[in-house]
């Protein structure tokens, strides 16, 4: 399945969610990064990065969404266990 990244604008909050479903390989996850932070760079607002409908993540991908993870600017929401897992191990070792 290929990976769907919706822009939802919600200007009650001031934030926008980027709501991810299919499948987030390395190349998918630096497209949205590039995504995230255009976004971010045009609006200043804070941009949700919604990953509960991730069917599989591939591990050069972890390593990304961690950075994303540690920044003011993004917020991660909807990881599944195995998600976490993944990008905790990605951080243990380094990745």
């Amino acid at each position: 399945m290929a990976t769907q990244i919706n822009q939802i604008d919600d200007a009650a909050s001031g934030r926008t969610i980027l709501r991810v479903a299919g499948e987030l390989h390395h190349d998918d996850a630096v497209l949205l990064e590039r995504i995230a932070a255009s976004i971010n760079e045009e609006k200043g607002t804070l941009v949700v990065i919604d990953l509960a409908d991730i069917d599989f993540l591939d591990s050069e991908a972890a390593p990304i969404l961690k950075r994303l993870s540690e920044s003011n600017r993004y917020s991660i929401e909807g990881i599944e266990i195995f998600l976490q897992s993944t990008i905790d191990h990605a951080e243990r070792h380094g990745v």
